[in-house]
């Protein structure tokens, strides 16, 4: 699947952006767009090896966007007419028009050359496709050698695959389309003992991949299955931590959650000025300090990327039709950069969007949300092995689970799937009910090491939540292993449970 669909390329986008787009220009528009968005979500989910829910989802609508007077209009809807694509930039102009008397300050748009064009992310097999005895067979195989595990009481499946093709055309002439894809199997292996229950699942992340990562050799779905129920025998005999300053190895299966929560939240412009206080909250890396906040130490070095391969967030243009690029958010431990759609870049003169605005529908009006956001890796830097080497007493974490963090993304807290005790520079088997508390600038203030290339995985989340109506987005997250010296361990038991 490395082209865009024909039925959707069939569709008279042409025709319908021309209309919406002079008819928008006619009553006065300074600006218009049109999107034409189709998104198809698949979702399998296995109890044991019964299908316990499936379903399959798609929304094919078409979305006009204007800036009129100075404020935004938006209208939407799934009528692929002309006399509906003229009505929608009518019914746009006029939400423009009541917008207008509440608009703080005239909507600018940051400038952005044309571009016109297709593209399609790279995939070998549209799971749409595949068969769904194939499908389920693959899911049960899966599930029945891990429940057949003797630590393993129950199993949980779940599949979760997405479609999304687009057409993005404006009035200064841009006129493209593209095509991604990305998938999510998780299988989760549940303990219940006469002590209570105990429940693990594999560290394999989601990716803007196809069917074949099920099957292929991005990941070895085979050989975590194998080794799933070990880990959760030696998680459920585990000792439980003792809480104090800790020296942590923290794998990119779960650093990447990290990453999301308090660099890639923290620097959206639109929330470190205000826009999303009412429901995802401001940020404590606020405008003042760019180029100045010392957010972590001199090995913190942060980009925001488009492009990057198999990314959840990669794509050729985004939703503003400004083209994919890869810039720096923290270099050198500094704050350098924020995450901008051409509204947010207008607003503070920061010359041209990066390329950060995403609708999930097209029902819904583009935000600004995330590019793919990455810890980048030492060029030359130490594998897994010399990080748990440098620490005397510590713990290596792996997975994401539960976590918290307040609404200036400042203070936080994250547990995650396995603890393994570091003793003398080695592993030293399992703890459990632990989790890691810390500042933002502290926590990233104290990692001493990150790891080389061998060591840097592209991890994420299908699922991150923005605005209002809320909209969903994926992200990955890359990152290498990396060291962290002296940080505040909780036991969670302790603490009132997870």
């Amino acid at each position: 699947m490395t082209s865009i669909d024909e039925s959707f390329l069939a569709l008279p986008i042409a025709d319908l952006a021309a209309v919406a787009l002079q008819r928008a220009t006619d009553l006065g528009a300074a600006h218009a767009d049109v999107r034409v968005h189709r998104k198809r979500v698949g979702r399998r989910m296995l109890r044991d090896l019964e299908l316990d829910r499936a379903g399959d989802d798609s929304v094919l609508g078409l979305a006009v966007r204007v800036v009129h007077g100075g404020a935004w209009g938006f209208a939407s809807g799934i009528t692929l007419t002309a006399d509906a694509a003229a009505a929608l930039a009518e019914q746009a102009v006029a939400t423009a028009r009541v917008a207008a008397a509440l608009t703080p300050r005239p909507v600018e748009l940051a400038p952005e050359p044309m571009h016109t064009g297709d593209w399609a992310a790279p995939s070998e097999i549209d799971p749409f496709t595949v068969d769904e005895t194939e499908r389920l067979g693959r899911l049960r195989d899966l599930s029945e050698r891990l429940l057949a595990h003797p630590s393993v009481t129950h199993t949980r499946t779940m599949l979760v695959y997405v479609q999304e093709t687009t057409a993005y055309v404006d009035t200064t002439g841009t006129d493209v389309r593209q095509q991604r894809g990305r998938i999510y199997p998780a299988f989760e292996a549940v303990s219940v003992t006469a002590d209570g229950f105990s429940s693990m699942r594999t560290l394999a992340p989601p990716t803007g991949r196809g069917w074949e990562y099920l099957t292929g050799t991005a990941w070895d779905f085979d050989a975590e299955i194998a080794e799933l129920g070990d880990h959760l025998a030696a998680h459920v005999a585990a000792p439980s931590v003792e809480p104090g300053p800790t020296d942590l190895v923290i794998a990119p299966t779960n650093l990447w959650l990290t990453i999301h929560e308090s660099v890639a939240h923290a620097t959206e412009l639109d929330r470190a000025l205000g826009y999303e206080a009412a429901y995802a909250g401001t940020s404590f890396a606020t405008v003042d300090k760019l180029g100045s906040l010392q957010y972590g130490s001199a090995a913190m070095n942060v980009t925001g990327d488009r492009t990057t391969e198999h990314g959840m967030a990669t794509v050729a243009w985004d939703d503003e039709g400004v083209a994919a690029q890869r810039f720096d958010i923290v270099r050198d431990g500094v704050l350098v950069g924020y995450q901008l759609n051409r509204q947010m870049a207008a607003e503070r003169g920061l010359g041209r969007s990066n390329g950060c605005a995403y609708a999930d529908s097209p029902g819904h009006i583009p935000l600004q949300r995330m590019p793919n956001v990455s810890l980048e890796p030492a060029p030359d830097g130490p594998g897994l092995a010399e990080l748990i080497s440098r620490v005397d007493d510590g713990i290596l974490v792996e997975g994401d689970k539960s976590w918290s963090i307040d609404m200036q993304r400042y203070n936080f807290q994250f547990t995650g799937q396995r603890f393994h005790r570091i003793r003398n520079g080695r592993l030293a088997g399992q703890v459990r009910d632990v989790a890691y508390q810390a500042t933002t600038t502290d926590f990233w203030g104290s990692m001493e090491a990150v790891g080389g290339p061998q060591t840097y995985l592209l991890a994420g989340a299908i699922n991150c939540g923005k605005g209002q109506p809320g909209q969903e987005a994926a992200v990955s997250h890359g990152s290498p292993a990396a060291l962290f010296r002296g940080i505040n361990i909780l036991n969670t038991v302790a603490e009132g449970g997870q």
